[in-house]
């Protein structure tokens, strides 16, 4: 019967922790976000779809023969084994979000060589 002592066991609340190639993975598309200027739109989505982020990752895994097939690396594997967590969502939208402010703590000082409306002259 001890087996039926973890049965019901969920993982604790907060973010969950990924392994580092699931962190590289979180990284990329984290990023790839960002440079799309998709921030607010996917935060959102992720939001929206907090209830349903393990039936995604089963979907994942099930397309897994195809998405090989289309890819090189193991990424969208690791990606579903991470999404397949309880705290997989915060630790993606705070990844998200700390890359939104790397790109803005980036683009702030390039603009010190645009003209600025008071210089310029009609």
């Amino acid at each position: 019967m001890n087996w039926l002592k973890h049965a019901f066991g969920m993982e604790p609340e907060g973010a969950a922790t990924p392994t580092a190639e699931q962190q590289v993975v979180i990284e990329k598309l984290a990023a790839e976000v960002v440079r799309r200027r998709m921030t607010t739109p996917a935060l959102a989505f992720l939001e929206m779809s907090r209830p349903l982020s393990f039936l995604g990752s089963q979907a994942l895994h099930f397309f897994a023969p195809i998405l090989s097939a289309l890819t090189v690396s193991d990424g969208h594997r690791h990606f579903a084994e991470f999404m397949e967590r309880r705290g997989a969502i915060d630790t993606l939208c705070r990844e998200i979000e700390r890359q939104e402010q790397l790109a803005e703590s980036k683009e702030l000082p390039g603009r010190e060589g645009s003209e600025s409306p008071e210089g310029s002259r009609l």
